[in-house]
């Protein structure tokens, strides 16, 4: 057993346990220190990550190798800025408590876990501990109605995916004898005809991991819980989790199950259009700024779909390059949401955006940049994520899913350009309040990287590369 693989989730998991110890210990409020705690046992575990070999350990279960560490880094950014998006708004929102950082790192534990599952169990268990801390943060403001209600809805459509990726997980097993991704890629590369069996039983795990990562038709929960969470649970929920159930799914599609692509690729490409189609529609009618994130989210997971659809190694790379450039626009635009207050009170309506060109130029600048990159407006991060998956598609024959997919960004960009146009040409009702200085680091950050990936694309391909090169090599 090599525990040098596993360094960077047992460093978590410790500095887990020392943060709620140290959470209630003592009399005076520790959420800030333990905030800080918590970033800085992600710093080391981004390190960590780094640096740790390749190879498997616990008999095969656990795999480390370029496509979990390119991964894992995203992931380990997203849970970082999920944690400086939510701290000032947790303290102004009477939420200020030592277990919302913890819960945060607990599911980054779960996801990394995930992204290292060489085994159908493995898998199973990474994807609870990232569910069950996914649960309890959707209701963590629990004296708000919205709030306890998109909780339990997560929970029991969670339950549901849970239970459908347990049979078909049992069904996998029972037709070829292991739950090991690599002996199941065995078992179907020498098998004369595959049991039909088998098949279903990937179906199931597939539709499990598409709900995971909201594509429809398993999306219907996201709106919902969208609008009703706490708007930094959001912002975490439509980054860091969305990355590591996309990584997920590829690595089950285009690792064990390679040899049936054939099979699972007409799910991916349904999946891929109808998320682009309505992601794009069902937006443009939405008031409230985070039920439209949501939609725009489950349009983003099309695109993503769409390199996976592929089924090539240029799919997978522009999927992977796709999903690095999602999580900091979409954290980016969320940092903007979160820092709508006025007066004290949390904004969720797109109108409260009114004026802000006038009243926090800055501001809108940032948002400005982040909706005309997730329309996919050239030379900006979000045009090269469309066009590397887009171009994938047409090289790979794959036309529908590439007109639909050019069509469908035409489309969204309408919601898209509101959003600026309310900024810039309504009437402002008056000046939201002033911004904490962890918001504008993020704000600052996100809105470099959208800027200027132009300027270094070539850094985030050879990565993907090389990531994928691990992963069907």
């Amino acid at each position: 057993m090599n525990w040098t693989l596993v360094l960077p989730e047992l460093v978590l998991a410790i500095c887990g346990l020392l943060a709620l110890v140290a959470g209630v210990i003592p009399k005076r409020d520790t959420s800030y220190a333990i905030n800080m705690a918590v970033l800085g046992a992600l710093l080391l575990s981004g390190v960590l990550v780094l640096v740790q070999p390749e190879g498997t350990a616990f008999a095969g279960q656990y795999v480390s190798d370029a496509f979990t560490k390119f991964t894992k880094l995203l992931v380990v950014a997203g849970a970082a800025l999920g944690v400086l998006v939510a701290m000032d708004w947790n303290a102004k929102q009477g939420l200020a408590k030592f277990e919302f950082p913890i819960l945060l790192l607990f599911s980054t534990i779960g996801m990394m876990i995930m992204l290292s599952a060489n085994d159908l169990l493995t898998l199973y268990i990474g994807l609870e501990l990232l569910s069950l801390s996914l649960y309890v943060i959707a209701a963590f403001d629990r004296d708000n109605g919205r709030s306890s209600e998109a909780g339990l809805k997560y929970f029991v459509l969670g339950a549901l995916a849970s239970g459908l990726l347990l049979y078909g997980a049992s069904l996998i097993y029972g037709f070829s004898g292991t739950t090991n991704f690599d002996r199941i890629a065995d078992a179907i590369g020498t098998a004369e005809a595959v049991p039909f069996g088998l098949v279903v039983g990937l179906v199931f795990v597939l539709a499990a991991l598409a709900f995971k990562v909201s594509a429809v038709p398993f999306h219907m929960w996201t709106p919902d819980v969208y609008e009703g969470a706490p708007t930094p649970v959001t912002a975490f929920f439509a980054s860091a989790p969305k990355v590591a159930a996309i990584g997920l799914l590829t690595r089950v599609a285009a690792g064990p199950f390679g040899d049936l692509a054939g099979q699972w690729q007409q799910i991916i490409i349904l999946c891929s259009l109808a998320s682009m189609v309505l992601g794009a529609l069902a937006a443009i009618g939405q008031t409230n700024i985070k039920r439209l994130m949501a939609y725009s989210s489950i349009g983003h997971v099309g695109y993503a779909l769409m390199g996976l659809a592929v089924g090539s190694e240029l799919g997978v790379r522009a999927l992977l390059v796709y999903m690095a450039i999602y999580l900091f626009t979409n954290v980016g635009a969320f940092a903007v949401l979160i820092a709508m207050r006025r007066n004290g009170q949390s904004l969720e309506k797109v109108e409260d955006l009114a004026g802000l060109g006038r009243t926090d130029p800055a501001m809108a600048l940032a948002m400005t940049l982040f909706m005309f990159s997730m329309a996919g407006i050239p030379p900006l991060a979000g045009f090269f994520g469309k066009y590397f998956v887009i171009g994938a598609a047409i090289q790979g024959g794959f036309i529908t899913l590439a007109v639909v997919g050019v069509l469908s960004s035409a489309v969204s960009a309408y919601y898209y350009l509101r959003v600026i146009k309310v900024m810039y040409f309504d009437a402002g009702i008056g000046a939201l309040d002033a911004r904490p200085a962890s918001l504008s680091v993020v704000l600052a950050g996100t809105g470099l990287f959208t800027l200027f990936f132009f300027a270094f694309p070539g850094l985030f391909l050879s990565a993907a590369q090389a990531a994928v090169a691990a992963l069907v090599g």
